[in-house]
């Protein structure tokens, strides 16, 4: 039932690692090999708290066999294995099924000093079920933004009661973190109580320009004087990727010999392939492959408005690309228009495209943007980050100390 696993490495204050380790319960519904932002960045925690000695017990579903395994030679955790379901709309994806009962049992026998809720699905319910039947403080992520889907899938009727499952949600655990300033806000003033910023980091070492391949932009079409643009992540409608269309095509009426490359999969692949005969369609990518294609880029064109962070903004700005973005999760924290990249107001798609043409045509403005966005990548490191993850931990731990009742104690009994 148990194996072992292993993740990857996470931004903020210099704070001071605690004085002793401690047991830590892990529970998320998407994991590596699953491909995703959630994914990857629970992947980096885990592996930074597991090299800062803590005792971490990681709670998600069996994936299918078909995703692979992950590489070996990373300090292994305590993995527990439940079941799994397909995701609507997501088929590649799993979340858990209804677990409290197993839970239970398992935190009652080893008794985890905190659970930590990463996705908040039916594994995730039941975990926060588990936790408060034993008195366990917990604490949990706000990851997707899930209530913003509504109108890509018109579920628009069901965008308020999603809503109101999420704040009941994070509102029961004792602190919810978020990527950014501007969430924090924005769900404060929807009810939601005891945030936190913890933002993201990005491997810089990874993500690097020294990756591009002149091969590579050739069996793209590109030349080296070429300008290839790009976006990388699910081909869906929520990243609204008709704003990405849109700037090619102004750009390419300027600069014929213009490419552009998708990298990712997804629903809308064969749709954008009909309105982009010419795009280079390159397919899922991962680890150093993933890193060459962002390399390649010139322009990383993000135009996505439902994003809670947004690792792919980071990663390309780490990879020396010039980002185009709205001003919305991580290129709104982290990108200054005209300085180390382009932004445009929220929903304004028009600014988009302006911003993407002005981007195109001065190459020396563009390379000096995409230098100031390596430089700014290059702060965001992944030990802060677990330093403030690890913060937040302690902050819920030292909360529920005084009020630990007769459930706990029967639970140690």
């Amino acid at each position: 039932m148990k194996t072992a696993t292993d993740a990857d490495d996470i931004l903020v204050d210099d704070l001071p690692a605690p004085r002793h380790s401690r047991r830590l319960a892990v529970v998320t519904e998407t994991y590596p090999p699953e491909v995703n932002g959630v994914a990857m960045s629970m992947a980096r925690v885990v592996d930074g708290l597991n090299s800062r000695n803590h005792d971490v017990q990681l709670i998600r579903p069996r994936q299918p066999a078909r995703l692979g395994t992950q590489p070996t030679g990373k300090p292994a955790v305590d993995e527990v294995l439940t079941k799994g379901l397909p995701v609507p709309l997501y088929p590649n994806l799993r979340m858990g099924v209804p677990s409290k009962r197993s839970l239970v049992k398992l935190w009652s026998l080893r008794r985890p000093d905190v659970v930590h809720i990463a996705t908040e699905g039916p594994l995730g319910w039941s975990a926060l079920q588990a936790a408060q039947h034993l008195s366990l403080p917990v604490t949990s992520d706000y990851r997707t933004n899930f209530h913003a889907y509504g109108k890509h899938y018109r579920l628009g009727l069901l965008s308020k009661p999603i809503m109101g499952y999420l704040r009941k949600f994070h509102n029961r655990c004792d602190a919810t973190m978020v990527p950014t300033e501007a969430m924090r806000v924005l769900l404060a003033e929807r009810g939601f109580e005891r945030l936190s910023v913890v933002g993201r980091g990005v491997d810089a070492q990874r993500f690097d320009p020294a990756r591009r391949s002149a091969a590579m932009r050739e069996s793209w079409g590109a030349g080296p004087d070429d300008l290839v643009m790009g976006y990388v992540g699910r081909l869906a409608p929520e990243k609204n990727l008709g704003a990405v269309l849109a700037a090619y095509e102004a750009v390419k009426a300027a600069q014929p010999r213009a490419r552009l490359v998708f990298v990712g999969d997804g629903p809308m692949r064969a749709e954008l392939a009909l309105r982009a005969p010419d795009a280079v369609f390159a397919g899922q990518r991962s680890g150093d492959d993933l890193a060459a294609h962002y390399a390649g880029l010139d322009l990383f064109l993000f135009a996505s408005l439902t994003e809670t962070f947004g690792n792919v903004t980071t990663e390309a700005m780490a990879s020396g690309c010039a980002v185009i973005a709205f001003e919305s999760a991580a290129a709104g924290e982290l990108i200054r228009s005209g300085v180390n990249g382009w932004l445009a107001g929220q929903g304004q798609d028009e600014a988009f495209v302006a911003a993407a043409r002005v981007a195109a045509m001065d190459g020396n403005t563009r390379r000096v943007v995409a230098n100031a966005a390596r430089t700014t990548a290059r702060r965001l490191d992944w030990a802060d980050i677990t330093a403030r993850f690890e913060s937040v931990l302690e902050v819920a731990i030292a909360r529920a100390e005084p009020t630990f009742g007769l459930a706990g104690l029967q639970a140690l009994a």
